[in-house]
């Protein structure tokens, strides 16, 4: 991981192997450009005249020997046009120019861009996110190839990031320590979600749950085995394990930072370690891309060692329900009518739609903690993916509150949710003949029927639904996990703690 700083100062006093300055469109220069540019005689006024830097967004220029300052070098990067300048133009310009310096031996940097005034944006969420960006631009996931990508030899380990003055020197330091917990915990995340499916099993999950105590002594987990799970009667949970070898789990995390009588938040992640569809086999194409069907799981073990890392005055428990989808000659199938464990039977009419089969049960065991709220996170449907897009998490909340709460957290952070309905008329479409409700409720509004049919399990707290079927995990070149929604939600337990 990176360490990362903060300080105030003119740019030409810097002493570091690189200073980060910006050039809008059309060459004009950032503040901290212009200060160095006078220091030096029109050094940099020089180059970009000569069109070597144009200011287009993104693009970056590295100069050696500017004359009167301090630091070594300087990387000139564009900001795109100054009236559009914005916090994602920013980050993109940030982003530029880490992945410039990383590869060419600068192993620290001192960045002047987290002092460029943004309208509307505190300099706290410059910081955290700018930060969080840098993290996601070098992050790798080599560690299980036989020969591993060629790492820099010399790769940028500090960035130092400047404050527009001393003022707030204080916030600006506690902002980059919480960005480097939360980095930290989406470096978790992504780790989790990027293992192979015959590596990340649910013992595993267990297994990395248990860890964080070694680390943060004062979390309790406990891991429920199948036979607790019988006893509890989660056979919703249980009848989608059925048609594997692997054991069935239920991770429970508790972080007690707040009053003892104090309610806690709880965040449950689905913890499908990989979903072939079951007797309702999915069609063999991208199939590998199920073993992220457990990516809410490892968001919430993320969350957990963050909100542990931060030592957040406020309770938070983490269950994760995990199994593995699996046909068999032991396997749930369609027409199988199971018992969850609030006593409501369920018609199974496709074992695909196996995540809110685990989560029902899990969001059952909830109660027992008498929460103030409830937050799953699930890779739940494909519906919320041609819904949306790959942009927004999918958000759906029985408590109007929360959803605007949590809608206000991902603007923050820009880890964004939309809100789709969860209108009882949705609930038609769950109707069994012989059991209180269908697992499916056909084509139409499938991420709708989806957290329909988890509502029934959610009546007694306030609830919120986060569908990240299409915002986990991104395809193609970069094919890998994405660490979301652990930053959004990071933002909003921060926010809770500080009250």
């Amino acid at each position: 991981m990176l360490e990362f700083s903060v300080k105030s100062g003119a740019p030409e006093k810097q002493r570091s192997s690189c200073l980060i300055v910006g050039v809008y469109e059309a060459r004009k220069l950032s503040e901290a450009a212009e200060t160095i540019d006078k220091s030096s005689g029109g050094y940099l006024s020089a180059i970009t005249r000569r069109g070597d830097m144009e200011g287009e967004l993104g693009d970056t220029l590295l100069i050696h020997g500017v004359p009167n300052i301090q630091a070594e070098r300087v990387l000139l990067v564009g900001l795109g046009k100054e009236r559009e300048f914005d916090l994602p133009a920013l980050l993109k310009a940030t982003t530029a120019a880490v992945k410039a310096l990383h590869y060419r031996g600068t192993t620290e940097c001192v960045s002047h861009l987290t002092e460029l005034d943004i309208r509307g944006v505190e300099l706290e969420q410059i910081l955290r996110q700018s930060a969080l960006a840098i993290d996601a631009a070098i992050y790798r996931f080599d560690q299980l190839k036989s020969s591993p990508d060629p790492a820099p030899r010399r790769p940028l380990r500090k960035v130092t990031f400047i404050t527009p003055s001393r003022r707030g020197l204080l916030e600006a330091e506690n902002a980059v320590r919480e960005a480097m917990a939360i980095s930290s915990g989406i470096a978790l995340t992504k780790n989790l979600a990027n293992l192979p499916p015959n590596l990340c099993t649910p013992s595993l999950l267990a297994d990395h749950a248990r860890k964080l105590t070694e680390t943060h002594p004062h979390l309790a987990v406990e891991v429920l085995d199948q036979s607790r799970m019988e006893t509890l009667g989660m056979h919703a949970l249980l009848a989608v394990a059925k048609g594997s070898t692997e054991a069935p789990k239920l991770i429970v995390m508790e972080h007690l930072g707040g009053e003892a009588d104090t309610p806690p938040i709880v965040l449950v992640g689905k913890g499908v370690t990989f979903d072939s569809g079951g007797i309702s086999l999915k069609p063999g194409l991208d199939m590998d891309q199920m073993k992220y069907d457990m990516a809410g799981a490892a968001a919430v073990i993320g969350l957990i060692s963050i909100v542990a890392e931060l030592k957040l005055p406020i309770n938070v428990v983490g269950i994760v329900p995990t199994v593995e989808n699996m046909p068999s000659g032991n396997a749930l199938k369609p027409g199988d009518i199971i018992k969850s464990m609030s006593g409501q039977t369920i018609e199974v009419l496709n074992t695909d739609a196996e995540g809110r089969l685990i989560l029902c049960d899990a969001l059952t065991y909830a109660k027992r903690f008498k929460p103030e709220l409830v937050i799953d996170m699930a890779t739940l449907t494909g519906a919320c993916v041609i819904a949306l897009g790959r942009v927004p998490s999918g958000l759906f909340s029985n408590t109007r509150s929360l959803a605007q709460e949590l809608i206000r957290a991902g603007e923050t952070s820009g880890d964004r949710v939309w809100e789709l309905p969860l209108w009882d008329e949705y609930q038609a479409q769950l109707k069994s003949n012989f059991a209180d409700m269908a697992n499916i409720g056909g084509r139409e509004g499938g991420a709708l029927t989806a957290a329909a049919f988890l509502a029934r399990f959610t009546k007694d707290y306030k609830w919120a639904h986060l569908d990240i079927a299409g915002t986990a995990w991104v395809t193609g070149d970069n094919k890998g996990a994405t660490g979301r929604p652990v930053a959004l939600l990071s933002e909003f337990l921060i926010k809770r703690a500080r009250g």
